[in-house]
C-alpha cells in the first residue's frame, strides 16, 4: 500500500505546485488555446446528459467497429455477393420470400462446416452482411437498422449462434494461431480477422435482440426470451456463455493470446451479462419484489427517478450550482491571484439570512471547488469582499421551479444498528447499565429520549443484506434444525457458481485491461497490448493518416473503459441482490486487486477535457458510412471534431467508475481509510466542476464517507462543499458525519475487519457451493458387518493382480503396532 500511495502522490504534488506558480503569475488578458480547450466545457450550461444501461442503439453499433476496419464493410458484401449471384441469379435479398431467405441462410449454415478455413471465413463474412442489414440495398440508415433486425432474428431462428459459437471455441483453442502471435514483434488487425468476424455477428445478434421495439412481433417477443434464457443457462459446455468470453479475458491478460480483440470481447461480455442479468430499472423491480417476499416495507422513493429528477444547478443554490454559474461569467476574462481565504467568504456570503433564495442565487460566490489545488481565485472574488452588494434581481419565472421537489431528495434512513447504538448510550448515561440489543425497553429514559427513539423508528431501513445475513449466520449456528437452503436457480446465482473457481482471476485481468486502456496510464514494455484489434498492418505516412489512427486509438481505449466499468458495476449490483456475500467476495477481490487506487489514479486527470473529448469521427461511423458518401478528410476537420457538448461514454464511464467506488466503500472503514492515504479528497473534489447533477451526487457521496477523518480544517475551508453533501446526499439521523464524533472515527484495526469478512464469505461459499466438504454431519455407519459387506467397484483387471497387490500392499509392509497404540 505504501508504494500505491507514494506513485498517488506525485502527481497530486506536481498539479499543486505548477498551479501555486501560476497563481503567482502576473495577470493576463487570455490563455493558451490549449487551456481554452481543457477548459472550456466549464462554461457550458448543465450537461443535458440522462444515464442509462446503455447509450443510442445506433451509437452501440458504432463502437463495435474500429475505423481501421472500414474497408472490411465492402469485403463483406463482396463475398455475401458473389455467393448469391451464385445461388439467386437476377434477384436482391429484399426481394426474396422469407421461405427463400430461410432457405438460403441454411445453405450458409451448412456451408460453415467446410474445413477449409479461407472457405468458412468468407461464409461468415457473407453472415455478418446479413447481420449488418444488406446495408448496399438501402438508402437511408433506418432501412439499414430494420434490415439488420429482421435478418438477425431471422439468423437466430435458424440456429447461427449455435454453430458461430462452437467456431468460436475452436479459435480459441487454436494453439497454432496462439503460439505465432506471441512470437510476433507487432500485431495488427490481421492476426484477428475470423475471430473479429464471428464476435462482430455475436454482439449485433446480442444487441439487436435484446433491445425491445415497439412494434416487434409475438414471436419477436418470444425469441427474445428464448435467446435470453439460453445465454444465461448452462447450455455451453455445462457454463454460461459469459464464461467463455471470461475466459478469453484471462487468457489474453496471460500473455498466452495477444491477437485476441479484446474491445469486441468486451462489448460482447458487457452486453450478454446486461441481457441474462438484467438492466438498472430491472435491477430495482427486483429488489422490489424481493422486499415484498421478505416481508419487508417497500423502498421509500424510487432511487432512479430521484436522480434523473436532480439537478446540478436548483434552487435553493447549491455548492456547485454556484460553482457553475460563476463559471459562465468567466468567458471574456480570466485572471489568476493567490487564494483568498475561504471563511472571509463565507461571513460574506451569509452575512444576511433573510436574503431571497433566487438573488442568492445570482450574488453568493462560491467556492473555488479545487482550493488549495488550483489556488485561483476568480477576481470576481475579490470585487465581492471589496465592494458593497449589488441590489437583488427580479425573481426567476415560477415555470423554473416547477419540476424541482420541494425538502431534501432522500427519505433519511436509519440501520438497527444505529437504533441499538443510541440506546445504549443512553441507557449508560442515565441509568448507568445496558440491556443489550433490546431497542423496545425505554424504562427509566427521560421523555425526549422517547422522542428520538420515535423518531428513529419512524425512518428505520431493513436492507435485503441485512435479512441475508442474519438468515445465514442462523443457517451456519444451526445446520440441522435449519435444514438444506433452497436455492433459486436464477440467472445470477449459475453465474456466479460458474466464476467462483476462477473469479480471482477474472477480477485481476479486467483491472489489468482497465489500468491499460485509462488516459493517465503511461506506456511500459510489461503492459498488456490492448490495441491488436486497431492497429492496421502498414502504418500510417501522411499526417492525416496518423491523426485519424490517433482518434481511433483514444476512442478504442474509452470503448474498452466504457465496457468494463458498465460490466462491474453490474456484477457488484446483481451479486449484492442476489446474496450479499457473493457481492462482498467479488468486492474484497476487487479492493485486493488495488481497484481504489486505480480509480483514484483514472480521476487524477483533466476530468473536464476527458468528457468534452471529441475522439470520434461521425463520417466513419456505422451505419452512416454504408449508406452515405464519405466527404473528404481534413486535418482540421478531424482536429474540430463532433458539435457535441460532452462525449457521452466518458461520462457515463466516469459515473460508473464513481459508483463503483461507492459500492466497495461503503459501510467499510478500512477502505474508507485507504480513500483517506491516497489523499482522494483533492481527486473527487475536481471532479465536481463536471456540471452533471449525477455525478455530483457520486462525488460528493464518496467525500462523506471521509470527512470524519479529514480534520476540522479541511471541514473549516470547504463548507460550501459540506452544504452540497448536506442538500444532494441522504441523511443518517444519528450520522455524525460532518463532526467526526462518531465512534468509528477512532483507531480501527482495519486488518480484523478485512479478515473478519473474508471469513464470513468462505463460511459461506463452503456451506453452499462445496459439497464435499459437509462431512461434519454425515451419519456414520459403526457395525463392522455393515462396513464389511458394502459393495466396492473395483476395476475389471483387478482379480489377476490380487495376489501380486496383497503381497505388495500387505504382507511385505511391516506393521508399527508400538506406534498403533500410541496414536491411540
Amino acid at each position: 500500500m505504501q508504494q500505491q500511495t507514494d506513485d498517488m502522490e506525485v502527481p497530486l504534488l506536481n498539479d499543486s505546485n505548477s498551479n501555486r506558480q501560476k497563481s503567482l503569475a502576473p495577470e493576463r488578458d487570455g490563455f493558451s488555446h490549449q487551456q481554452k480547450d481543457s477548459e472550456g466545457s466549464m462554461e457550458s450550461p448543465n450537461l443535458e446528459f440522462e444515464y442509462g444501461d446503455t447509450d443510442s442503439f445506433t451509437a452501440e453499433l458504432s463502437e463495435l467497429y474500429s475505423y481501421t476496419e472500414e474497408p472490411e464493410f465492402s469485403l463483406n458484401r463482396d463475398y455475401f455477393e458473389e455467393d448469391f449471384k451464385n445461388h439467386v441469379k437476377g434477384r436482391r435479398w429484399m426481394e426474396l420470400s422469407m421461405e427463400e431467405q430461410r432457405a438460403y441462410v441454411m445453405r450458409l449454415l451448412d456451408a460453415l462446416e467446410v474445413t477449409d478455413r479461407d472457405k468458412r471465413l468468407k461464409v461468415a463474412r457473407a453472415i455478418l452482411y446479413l447481420a449488418q442489414g444488406v446495408f448496399d440495398e438501402c438508402d437511408t440508415e433506418t432501412d439499414v437498422l430494420y434490415w439488420s433486425r429482421h435478418n438477425v432474428f431471422l439468423l437466430y431462428d435458424m440456429g447461427i449462434f449455435t454453430a458461430l459459437l462452437e467456431l468460436l471455441s475452436m479459435e480459441i483453442d487454436n494453439n497454432q494461431a496462439c503460439s505465432s502471435a506471441v512470437r510476433k514483434p507487432a500485431i495488427s488487425l490481421a492476426d484477428s480477422t475470423e475471430l473479429r468476424v464471428l464476435l462482430s455477428i455475436m454482439y449485433l445478434m446480442v444487441e439487436t435482440i435484446r433491445v425491445e421495439m415497439e412494434g416487434d412481433s409475438p414471436e419477436r417477443k418470444a425469441a427474445r426470451e428464448a435467446f435470453k434464457t439460453e445465454l444465461g443457462s448452462p447450455l455451453y459446455n455445462g457454463e454460461p456463455f459469459a464464461l467463455l468470453l471470461f475466459t478469453m479475458v484471462t487468457k489474453f491478460c496471460s500473455m498466452n493470446a495477444p491477437h485476441f480483440p479484446m474491445k469486441k470481447v468486451l462489448l460482447l461480455l458487457w452486453k450478454t451479462i446486461l441481457f441474462t442479468l438484467g438492466g438498472f430499472e430491472e435491477l430495482q423491480e427486483m429488489k422490489v419484489r424481493m422486499r415484498e417476499l421478505l416481508n419487508l416495507p417497500p423502498l421509500p422513493e424510487d432511487s432512479i427517478k430521484v436522480v434523473r429528477n436532480m439537478r446540478a444547478a436548483s434552487p435553493p443554490a447549491s455548492a456547485m450550482e454556484l460553482i457553475e454559474q460563476q463559471q459562465q461569467q468567466k468567458r471574456g476574462r480570466r485572471s489568476r491571484r493567490p487564494l483568498v481565504k475561504q471563511d472571509s467568504l463565507d461571513t460574506y456570503n451569509e452575512r444576511d439570512p433573510f436574503k431571497n433564495d433566487d438573488a442568492r442565487d445570482e450574488e453568493d460566490d462560491p467556492e473555488d471547488v479545487d482550493s488549495g489545488i488550483e489556488g485561483e481565485v476568480d477576481p470576481l472574488d475579490r470585487d465581492v469582499i471589496i465592494q458593497p452588494p449589488p441590489p437583488p434581481p427580479p425573481l426567476r419565472p415560477p415555470t423554473e421551479r416547477v419540476s424541482f421537489p420541494k425538502g431534501l431528495p432522500w427519505a433519511p434512513k436509519v440501520r438497527e444498528k444505529d437504533i441499538e447504538h443510541f440506546l445504549e448510550t443512553s441507557r449508560n448515561k442515565f441509568i448507568g447499565f445496558t440491556l443489550g440489543n433490546d431497542i423496545d425497553t425505554l424504562v427509566g429514559l427521560p421523555r425526549p429520549i422517547h422522542e428520538s427513539v420515535k423518531t428513529l423508528k419512524q425512518h428505520k431501513y431493513v436492507s435485503i443484506a441485512e435479512v441475508q445475513i442474519k438468515r445465514e449466520e442462523e443457517l451456519q449456528q444451526c445446520p440441522m434444525t435449519m435444514g438444506e437452503e433452497e436455492v433459486e436457480e436464477t440467472p445470477a446465482e449459475i453465474l456466479y457458481l460458474g466464476m467462483l473457481p476462477s473469479l480471482s482471476q477474472y477480477v485481476i485481468a479486467l483491472l489489468k485491461l482497465l489500468l491499460a486502456a485509462a488516459p493517465t496510464s503511461k506506456a511500459k514494455t510489461d503492459s498488456i497490448n490492448i490495441l491488436a484489434d486497431v492497429l492496421p498492418e502498414e502504418m500510417p505516412i501522411t499526417v492525416l493518416q496518423s491523426m485519424k489512427l490517433g482518434i481511433d486509438v483514444n476512442r478504442h481505449k474509452e470503448i474498452i473503459v466504457k465496457a468494463i466499468s458498465a460490466l462491474l458495476l453490474l456484477l457488484l449490483k446483481h451479486f449484492k441482490l442476489n446474496h450479499i456475500y457473493q457481492f462482498e467476495y467479488v468486492a474484497q477481490h476487487l479492493v485486493f486487486a488495488n481497484c481504489i487506487p486505480l480509480i483514484l489514479k483514472f480521476f487524477n486527470q483533466n476530468i473536464m477535457s476527458y468528457i468534452s473529448a471529441k475522439n470520434s469521427i461521425c463520417a466513419l461511423d456505422f451505419p452512416h458510412c454504408v449508406v452515405h458518401e464519405m466527404p473528404e478528410l481534413t486535418a482540421e476537420s478531424l482536429e474540430a471534431g463532433d458539435s457535441n457538448q460532452f462525449c457521452w461514454r466518458n461520462l457515463f464511464s466516469c459515473i460508473n467508475l464513481l459508483r463503483i467506488l461507492n459500492k466497495i466503500t461503503k459501510w467499510k472503514h478500512s477502505r474508507t481509510m485507504m480513500l483517506v492515504v491516497f489523499k482522494s479528497a483533492p481527486i473527487l473534489k475536481r471532479a465536481l466542476k463536471v456540471k452533471q447533477a449525477m455525478m455530483q451526487l457520486y462525488v460528493l457521496k464518496l467525500l462523506k464517507i471521509q470527512t470524519k477523518y479529514l480534520g476540522r480544517q479541511w471541514r473549516k475551508s470547504n463548507m460550501k462543499t459540506m452544504s452540497a453533501i448536506y442538500q444532494k446526499v441522504r441523511h443518517r439521523l444519528n450520522d455524525d458525519w460532518a463532526y467526526g464524533n462518531d465512534i468509528d472515527a477512532r483507531p480501527w484495526d482495519f486488518q480484523a475487519e478485512e479478515c473478519a469478512l473474508r471469513e464470513c464469505i468462505e463460511k459461506f461459499n463452503t456451506r453452499r457451493y462445496d459439497k464435499n466438504q459437509n462431512t461434519e454431519f454425515t451419519p456414520v455407519d459403526n457395525c463392522l458387518q455393515s462396513v464389511l459387506g458394502q459393495r466396492v467397484d473395483l476395476p475389471e483387471d483387478f482379480h489377476y493382480s490380487y495376489e501380486m497387490w496383497l503381497e505388495r500392499e500387505v504382507f511385505s509392509q511391516p506393521i508399527q503396532w508400538e506406534g498403533l497404540l500410541q496414536a491411540q
